[in-house]
């Protein structure tokens, strides 16, 4: 245990979880301050930019290259984590806790914390090692992740900074793997969809049997919704594995609300739900069946979206591809097996993708089951430090490429 509390690479990593830049109403000063005391260790600058609020900033890290008219490299991660249950954690979610295994415990260590000090890690290594590349490369670092981008990365892309970047090409975050003999990679995502329907009908006293009635309007809408989800979970064979969920629509009923009294008859529900469509789903047919669901539910029902996204293509992972033939050489020469999945969550590569830069989400764990978002996340430290050696070889590689 005493090697990993001393390991210069960990504790700047610990120091990094121990920021609790948690959801909702994030300070991310402590953050930028972070950012800031790394980039004068590596002798380079913090830019910061903020794309929407000027309380919500994004930093990036440069690294100048040798041919700097090179589309750039661009490696992403995110500041932010989503709220903890303490009483259900083991652990304190925000010391990054060591036990005698090595295991590593805070929120974060797998949601992308861990990626962003990584990078820096690869970055250390170079620098010190007076090791340049072609190509430049910029360590970004994005805020509001996990509330769909908002603020960050989704209006980042639309800004005379970011086109000033140059970006060829992004590496951002994927998954652990639970096996010991693959890593994951994402190449594409589904589209996210939350859709709040209001469902009306005529109020009175919960003894009348009233025809124009918002709870019998309200179920026939649930179930089609619930019969469309067991239609895409009978393609699959189990809606936890992460291999195949992201090639179907999830579907999930997230919030009911209505009723005042138990005697009065509501006149109001509103439902909101959850979607994620799948690649190979026409957005306006889906569009068009969900409204035939409302008019067969009745009079009286509305929608809105709260979040819609447009279709983003998947980036190629073929020999079209220079950047993916170039990191899948990179891994097959460390005698790694890659296992290449749709993602089924959502992460801030899509956005980048959506202005037509081809980008993989890869985190460099594997042997370790997927905790992020969950009690007792942790990633062991070994298998941290092994991310590091990874990513300075599949960063060397990108970045030389002619």
């Amino acid at each position: 245990m005493a090697d990993w509390e001393n390991n210069e690479e960990i504790q700047i990593f610990r120091e990094y979880l121990r920021i609790p830049s948690v959801h909702p109403n994030i300070d991310y000063e402590p953050c930028v301050e972070f950012l800031k005391r790394q980039a004068d260790s590596l002798g380079l600058s913090l830019k910061i930019v903020y794309p929407a609020i000027k309380t919500i900033p994004l930093c990036i890290i440069t690294y100048i290259g040798l041919e700097p008219e090179l589309p750039a490299i661009m490696l992403n991660s995110h500041m932010d984590v989503v709220p903890v249950s303490r009483d259900n954690w083991t652990h304190d979610p925000f010391a990054a806790e060591i036990d005698e295994n090595g295991k590593i415990f805070a929120r974060g260590t797998q949601d992308t914390k861990e990626l962003g000090t990584q990078y820096l890690g690869a970055l250390r290594y170079f620098i010190r090692n007076k090791i340049q590349f072609k190509r430049t490369i910029h360590v970004v670092f994005t805020p509001e992740e996990e509330v769909c981008g908002v603020h960050g990365m989704r209006e980042f892309v639309h800004t005379d900074e970011f086109k000033n970047l140059n970006v060829g090409f992004l590496l951002d975050e994927g998954a652990p793997m639970p096996t010991n003999d693959e890593f994951m990679i994402f190449y594409g995502e589904r589209s996210t969809w939350r859709v709040e329907f209001t469902i009306t009908g005529s109020p009175g006293h919960g003894s009348i049997m009233l025809h124009n009635n918002a709870a019998v309007k309200l179920q026939k809408l649930l179930t089609r919704f619930i019969e469309y989800r067991d239609s895409q979970l009978s393609r699959i064979d189990n809606p936890l594995e992460i291999k195949t969920a992201g090639t179907v629509s999830s579907v999930n009923i997230t919030k009911i609300n209505g009723g005042l009294l138990s005697n009065v008859i509501p006149s109001e529900y509103i439902m909101t739900v959850d979607i994620r469509v799948a690649l190979d789903v026409d957005h306006e047919e889906f569009i068009k069946t969900f409204e035939g669901w409302c008019n067969e539910a009745g009079d009286g029902i509305s929608y809105k979206f709260e979040v819609r996204e447009d279709k983003t293509p998947a980036t190629p992972i073929d020999d079209s591809n220079k950047y993916w033939m170039t990191f899948k050489k990179t891994i097959h020469d460390l005698d790694i097996k890659l296992v290449a999945i749709i993602c089924p969550a959502a992460t801030d590569a899509r956005f980048i993708r959506s202005v037509g830069i081809p980008a993989i989400g890869f985190s460099p764990i594997n042997n370790t089951p997927i905790l992020a978002h969950a009690h007792d996340e942790y990633i062991e430290a070994d298998m941290y430090l092994k991310g590091i050696e990874i990513l300075k070889k599949v960063i060397s590689n990108l970045a030389n490429l002619d």
